[in-house]
């Protein structure tokens, strides 16, 4: 697999890799009735991820790269779900609230990820990481006061899932380590696919939407892929530090689209949103000086 070496090479790559995945909230909401067809969403975008990683994984390593699937083992199969769930939980997020609360959400999983370990894993975690979670709670809880609503708060509570569902997909990689990721992602997308197949069919529906919504499904599964293999590509020669600081482009980014009256969405974060953000932002910032200061990397294999 292709790596780069060269952090100033690598920095700009996973940099973009964030841009790309910054769009996602903005096609969503460029969709016709996203919050009605959910299940036709998680459909399009499951097997657009599912067939891209392999179709990748084939050039790759040839034809036996459907080897890896006989590879990903229990921590595969529940890293996967875990994943898969998050997708599905996205979607149900951002459709019930706004882009800024969903993505915010989703940049506590550094925080969620360390208790998970701690908890499973039986990993320590230092004064200074649970200095971060508190900081980041406490961000948490404020945005959480600001989403009273009954679909405000469903949104939240769908984007904490989110956020606990990659933490899940995080920590049973780091469980076993020679877990295929890529492989892991794949299943993710079938997950996805077979559980938005059944939902649709219990429900009586139709698999596509419009051909306008299922080529925006489509897009949005193709920026996430697209992202993922930039991601991997440049990330190994990347601090975790940095990276940590990086995955914030991912945030910023989408709520800036959604914003940005170019583009006609308008979406203003509330009072509450800012100021729980700003303890998300801080809680990260010191997060990421704690990680420069162990010297730890990560990266995608």
């Amino acid at each position: 697999m292709l790596e780069l070496k060269n952090p100033k090479v690598a920095v700009p790559v996973v940099l973009f890799a964030g841009i790309l995945w910054s769009f996602g909230p903005l096609v969503v909401r460029y969709m016709d009735n996203p919050n009605q067809v959910p299940w036709q969403y998680i459909f399009g975008r499951g097997l657009t991820i599912f067939i891209i990683l392999n179709l990748y994984l084939y050039f790759e390593e040839g034809i036996k790269f459907w080897k890896n699937y006989l590879k990903i083992g229990k921590s595969g199969i529940i890293g996967g779900s875990g994943l898969g769930i998050a997708m599905i939980s996205f979607i149900y997020s951002i459709t019930n609230t706004t882009a800024a609360i969903t993505l915010l959400c989703l940049a506590a999983m550094p925080f969620f990820t360390a208790l998970l370990a701690f908890i499973f894993l039986k990993e320590n975690i230092s004064i200074n990481v649970w200095i971060s979670i508190i900081i980041a709670t406490i961000g948490i809880i404020i945005m959480a006061f600001g989403n009273t609503g009954e679909n405000s708060l469903i949104g939240f509570i769908f984007g904490i899932t989110s956020s606990v569902g990659f933490s899940v997909f995080s920590v049973t990689l780091r469980w076993r380590t020679e877990t295929p990721k890529f492989t892991t992602v794949a299943f993710a997308g079938l997950f996805c696919f077979v559980f938005a197949t059944i939902m649709i069919l219990t429900k009586g529906q139709v698999f596509f939407s419009t051909s306008y919504n299922s080529s925006l499904f489509s897009l949005h599964g193709t920026l996430v892929c697209l992202g993922l293999i930039l991601y991997s590509i440049g990330s190994k020669a990347i601090p975790a530090a940095e990276l940590t600081l990086l995955s914030l482009t991912e945030v910023i980014g989408g709520i800036f689209w959604v914003w940005l009256p170019l583009f006609g969405i308008n979406e203003v974060p509330d009072s509450n949103t800012i100021i729980g953000g700003f303890f998300l932002f801080i809680s990260l910032f010191y997060y990421s000086l704690i990680m420069r200061w162990n010297k730890r990397y990560i990266g995608l294999n």
